[in-house]
């Protein structure tokens, strides 16, 4: 049976074999928003000003997924795991809809659930993650002292999305619902030309650019809140 517990200002559920640690803005009555963060993201800090200035209209979910925070580090790293984990989380809350903001991994998160569950997801904001193509791998340095996530977590992904399977751009292309696309601009990691491929690939898809590397939501705020906001306010059936 699934069960609900507060730790702190955490909720935790078991879904799909593993627990899930979340928080919670907004009014239970209000539509529902997820949040996915990227590899070792999630906690405290991570999307708090994006979802308390996203909660006036939704009700906002922020998700550790498994391997980070105070979710189970479980083993079992993979991008079928997490796609199978959040599709979990929606069947355990109740949840029929909702829009999914994800971050670098969280966005394939997203973007994969939309393809596989598209009467779950109303929309999409993809922040700063395209299409997946084989590139070179570098083995990532665990940095010191005591972590927030299993770095077996980031080594088992990181793996997969260096050497990403093929299916999973097919999936991308196939994505039906409004998807905004946020570009973090030259200054990021991640090639932007895969972004802006996937834009115009979606037959809802937008692209839009904001010049804050990588961690457009942590650098410029302000600035994703009101590209999300105004996207969403203009996607049908929100």
């Amino acid at each position: 049976m699934d069960t609900f517990e507060h730790v702190d200002d955490y909720r935790t559920l078991n879904a799909n074999g593993v627990c899930l640690a979340y928080r919670v803005w907004g009014k239970p009555d209000a539509p529902a928003m997820v949040l996915l963060h990227g590899i070792g993201g999630g906690g405290p800090g991570d999307w708090d000003t994006v979802a308390a200035s996203l909660s006036d209209r939704w009700r906002v979910y922020a998700l550790d997924q498994r391997g980070h925070g105070r979710s189970d580090w479980s083993g079992g790293y993979s991008m079928e795991s997490l796609v199978a984990d959040v599709r979990g989380f929606f069947a355990t809350l109740g949840l029929t809809q909702a829009v999914v903001i994800g971050h670098s991994l969280g966005g394939v998160v997203a973007y994969l659930l939309a393809a596989r569950h598209p009467q779950r997801v109303t929309a999409l904001v993809v922040e700063d993650v395209g299409l997946l193509y084989p590139r070179p791998k570098v083995t990532p340095q665990r940095p010191e002292g005591e972590l927030p996530f299993d770095w077996a977590a980031v080594l088992a992904l990181r793996s997969q999305i260096d050497e990403p399977d093929p299916r999973w751009r097919d999936e991308a292309r196939a994505v039906t619902v409004p998807t905004l696309l946020v570009s973090g601009g030259p200054t990021s990691h991640i090639c932007q030309e895969t972004i802006a491929e996937l834009a115009q690939a979606l037959p809802q898809g937008e692209l839009t650019t904001i010049d804050a590397g990588h961690m457009v939501h942590e650098q410029r705020r302000a600035e994703f809140v009101t590209a999300a906001r105004s996207f969403l306010d203009r996607a049908p059936h929100l």
